[in-house]
This record gives structure tokens, sequence and C-alpha cells, in this order.
């Protein structure tokens, strides 16, 4: 198994983004011995922005990110909410992955996704509760995000593993990261 872990945090060993994701890339190896993780920082190398007229240097860091992508099994993703969505680098990767012909398709039924065969594990943290049971639902654009570019590209197991509410109190941030890990603890390697 050919797991690609992308983190996005800004916060460094602060991130529970990142201690989640990490903890969902241990889970995985120990359940699929001989697994094998690549692992890309977007807050510590960003991808650039797409312009006009991309350099060389900007088509490579492109094409790069979606021979990751490509050779993967598993993708696991560190995302927290920023600003009711994901962070701005995070962004810039999935536009690199968006490519007609290699993640999707236009056809006579319309747009085909070309990723089914991946699996897409997200480690999800969010300061409030943003869930679709909250008053603050309706600013959710971060795992509603995900979900729907992955599924555009025609990944169809998608995992989300939560922890939201960590900056409403001490005790909401030990309950969330609790169940976070449970989930973890839970995960499957397919």
């Amino acid at each position: 198994m050919n797991i690609l872990h992308i983190d996005s945090s800004i916060l460094g060993e602060q991130s529970l983004s990142r201690q989640l994701s990490a903890a969902i890339v241990a889970r995985l190896q120990a359940a699929a011995p001989g697994a094998v993780a690549q692992y890309r920082d977007l807050a510590a190398q960003p991808l650039p922005q797409f312009t006009a007229a991309p350099g060389a240097a900007d088509a490579a860091a492109l094409s790069g990110a979606l021979e990751q992508v490509l050779a993967a099994d598993v993708i696991v993703i560190g995302a927290p909410m920023y600003n009711f969505a994901i962070p701005s680098q995070l962004k810039s990767w999935l536009d690199a992955l968006a490519v007609p012909g290699k993640t999707f398709q236009y056809g006579a039924n319309g747009p085909e996704g070309l990723l089914g065969s991946k699996r897409v594990i997200i480690a999800s943290t969010r300061g409030g509760y943003y869930g679709a049971d909250t008053p603050m639902a309706a600013l959710e654009h971060q795992e509603s995000h995900l979900r729907a570019f992955f599924g555009f590209l025609g990944v169809t197991q998608i995992d989300i593993v939560r922890a939201e509410g960590v900056k409403v109190s001490d005790d909401a941030r030990a309950q969330a990261l609790t169940a976070a890990f449970e989930q973890i603890g839970a995960l499957q390697a397919a």
C-alpha cells in the first residue's frame, strides 16, 4: 500500500490536524505491514498559485503533486478549518490535482472522475461546532469542499476523522481528541 500523507496546518508542532494525520498514517502502517508513506508539508513547502503563464519550476511542482497522488493508494490529509474553509495551501494543492485526462474527464454524460480506486482519509479539526445539527452548519466549507472535490475526481471511499470544538474549552478539546483517536484506532487498512 502506498500512502500519501499531506499536512496543511501552519501551526507546526502545535497542530492538532498534524497529530491526527500522523496517527492515521501510523495506524494504516500498523494494519498493513510493508505500507510505504510519502510525506508532503504544504505549509512548509506550498505549491505555487496558478497563473496564466506558470514558469518551468511551477509546472514541475504542480506536476510532482499530481504524480504523488496518482501513485498513492491512500491519501491522508491533515485539514484544519481556517475561516470556515480549508487553508489556502491545501486549496493550491487541490488545484494542482484537477487535471482533465488525468484525474477526471468530460464525456457525453458530463464529468467523470478517474480516481475511483483511491481512498481519502481526512483529519479534520475545528475550533467550534459546524456539524449538520449545529447553528453554524451553513458556515462549514471545509469538509464539504473536500468531499465534493474528491467526489468529483471519482473517489467514493472518503473517511473523516474529526475533532471539533477544540477551542470551546479544555474539556471539549479533550473529548474531541479522545473521540478522534478512537476513530483512528478503528480504521482498517483497506
